[in-house]
Order: structure tokens, then C-alpha cells, then sequence
């Protein structure tokens, strides 16, 4: 059996999970997230617990078996906790604020970069520390999101300026300097 698979989820006071076939909603006091799964997974709730089961042990239901119970519980956490990423900007001249809900980048360009929120995401930036925190319920979305951001200016590896998660340690290199007896 899958080991995570097996494991039960617990869903918290003030968390609604409905299910219908293979189409499940939760519901929590952040938001709403609804996930269509696979229809040879199971999911049942027993005693305040979520469920997943599978039909076989196939190779791909083995797969499917953990997949589906690791979304059904990022999807809980969401509901109930929410996640975030938190993305440093580093360099001279470098900053990033908010215009009303819109996250403005200057970070070497002859033009500052804006990035519109998708719906269920917003953004804070600390101007201090040069932090930005991209907050939401879908742990995929925020994902993708910081990404994005990430993308923008990527950090390089001779001064580290860049813009870079917050726990990411960036390998640096030498320069030209570097180079010691051929």
C-alpha cells in the first residue's frame, strides 16, 4: 500500500467537504477549492477523516492513490490555513510595492514590470526588507505565481542580485578575479 496514501486526513472544525462521484468541494473559512479526481479513487469521510482508497494494485492505481490523497490534503490545509511564499528582491536600485492590488517590480529594466493578481492570490510587500508574500488558498496556484515572479529576474551568481525565495540558497561564483595560476 501507498504510505501516504493510507494515511486518513483529518479535517478540521469549520471545514465542509462535500462529494459527489468523483467531483469534491471543500469549503473553509479562507475560501473554496473544487478538484475533480480520477474515478478509480474512492474517497470516503469517516469520523471527521478523509478517506482515499483504490480499486486495484495496478501500477497506475498505486500512483493515483497517493497523488489524490496528497491533493485532497493540500486542499484542506488551504481552506483552513492557507499557504504562502515569501520572495526576497536583492540588489541595488531594486524594489518592489504595490499599487492598490497590482505588485510593481523595478529590478533592472528600463521599465517597471507589473503583475496583476489572479483571483484567490493576493501579494504583500515589506519596503524595508525588500520582501514580497504571495498568499492563497491553492498551493498550486502560489506556486505558480511565486514562480512567475521569480522568473522576472532570476537570481545570478556573481553578486546574488535577483529576485529569489526567501529559503533559496544561491551557489556563487567567482569572477574574473577568481582565476588563480592556469
Amino acid at each position: 500500500m501507498s504510505r501516504i496514501g493510507r494515511m486518513p486526513i483529518p479535517v478540521p472544525k469549520g471545514v465542509q467537504v462535500n462529494i459527489e462521484k468523483n467531483r469534491i468541494t471543500v469549503r473553509g473559512p479562507r475560501g473554496e477549492l473544487t478538484r475533480t479526481f480520477h474515478p478509480d479513487m474512492m474517497v470516503t469521510l469517516q469520523d471527521g477523516h478523509l478517506v482515499v482508497t483504490r480499486p486495484t494494485d495496478q501500477r497506475h492505481h498505486r500512483a493515483l492513490h497517493g497523488l489524490t490523497r496528497a491533493l485532497l490534503a493540500n486542499m484542506v490545509t488551504g481552506v483552513s490555513q492557507g499557504f504562502r511564499k515569501v520572495l526576497q528582491v536583492e540588489g541595488v536600485g531594486y524594489r518592489a510595492e504595490l499599487q492598490g492590488n497590482t505588485l510593481v517590480l523595478n529590478v533592472g529594466f528600463s521599465h517597471p514590470v507589473e503583475f496583476k493578481p489572479p483571483a484567490g492570490i493576493t501579494f504583500q510587500v515589506e519596503q524595508k526588507t525588500k520582501l514580497i508574500t504571495v498568499e492563497g488558498v491553492d498551493k498550486e496556484l502560489v506556486g505558480e505565481v511565486a514562480a512567475r515572479i521569480r522568473k522576472v529576474r532570476p537570481p545570478e551568481p556573481y553578486k546574488g542580485k535577483g529576485i529569489r525565495y526567501q529559503d533559496e540558497h544561491i551557489r556563487r561564483k567567482a569572477g574574473k578575479a577568481g582565476k588563480v595560476g592556469m
